[in-house]
């Protein structure tokens, strides 16, 4: 009964990886939803490459520093939109919703939205008097390099 008999046919071994493949494939696992809910891997490539609300916050504070953007960041910084809101309105600054540069400037924290693909940012100008001012900043997350995409102001 258990003799080896030179005409019979041997079934040739599995090996491991090849058994654990198959098992996988016809045993369904708790993972596999999650599996299947997952964006596809250039979906997940896009989304690693948007800013986060910490380089948002970053990007916004030194953008703005003390009394308001350089001439350099005004040019290279931002947004087309930006440098046309700016031309079509030559009596204010678009950047700072001012007519002039304020003592100092705080930027709150940063907000994120991937599905909108925008964060933004409250900035605070102060000025004389201890008056202050508010306007919202945006950044496209996709942006590169990073920049100041639209302003809005509050007033």
């Amino acid at each position: 009964m258990g003799s080896y008999k030179p005409d019979m046919k041997l079934t040739p071994h599995l090996s491991g990886a090849l058994l654990l493949t198959l098992t996988a494939l016809l045993v369904p696992t708790a993972a596999a939803p999650a599996l299947a809910d997952a964006p596809p891997f250039g979906d997940i490539a896009v989304l690693a490459r948007r800013h986060t609300a910490a380089q948002i916050s970053g990007f916004l504070t030194g953008f703005y520093g003390h009394h308001g953007p350089s001439a350099h960041d005004r040019r290279h910084r931002v947004s087309q939109q930006l440098r046309e809101k700016q031309r079509n309105n030559p009596d204010s600054d678009v950047l700072l919703c001012a007519q002039s540069k304020p003592n100092r400037i705080t930027v709150g924290p940063a907000t994120v939205a991937q599905n909108a693909g925008v964060g933004w940012a409250t900035v605070t100008t102060h000025w004389d008097g201890g008056s202050t001012d508010t306007f919202t900043a945006y950044v496209r997350l996709d942006s590169r390099p990073i920049r100041l995409d639209d302003v809005i102001c509050a007033g």
